[in-house]
């Protein structure tokens, strides 16, 4: 398309999507340029997590993801890693995490608003991975579950199947 940004825009519009419309076809846009302009080189860092089993690497390119890209903050490169399947370490801390971790009495009050700022973020982060390394598994299975213990029931074969 000539216009990524504006063709963005309709697509998120015609999906009935609203919030943040303009802020995030416009980051699409600057992130596909800057994709370009870099002869797609990020594919050549995603892959190296193919086949790592590394938690510093993967903490190093989510933070690259971080600091590279437009409207990225430390849960989002950790979305982005993850909707890949390239992660096992790095997860994305949001509410539901913060939540099941205060219900479950977690001996530091976690809040959503500071997880924006990467050195709280690694803290506590460092924290579940920690945990999860005492009970022999891996961060990533730690969040399916806390995911799937919010869904109530509503995934059946149903409404998963292709």
């Amino acid at each position: 398309k000539n216009n990524i940004e504006e063709y963005t825009k309709n697509v998120l519009q015609e999906n009935n999507l609203r919030r943040y419309v303009n802020r995030i076809s416009k980051f699409f846009s600057n992130n596909v340029q800057k994709i370009e302009d870099n002869n797609w080189s990020i594919m050549n860092t995603l892959e190296e997590l193919l086949e790592c089993d590394s938690k510093n690497k993967e903490r190093k390119i989510a933070d690259q993801l971080n600091d590279t890209f437009d409207g990225f903050g430390p849960k989002q490169s950790r979305n982005f890693l993850q909707a890949l399947g390239l992660t096992r370490y790095e997860i994305p801390i949001d509410s539901r995490i913060t939540n099941w971790f205060k219900k479950f009495g977690f001996p530091v009050t976690l809040n959503s608003s500071p997880l924006g700022d990467r050195g709280y973020y690694h803290f506590v982060l460092d924290g579940i991975q920690e945990l999860c390394k005492q009970a022999d598994t891996y961060p990533c299975i730690l969040d399916a579950a806390i995911f799937s213990s919010y869904d109530k029931g509503e995934w059946t074969n149903e409404n998963i199947q292709f």
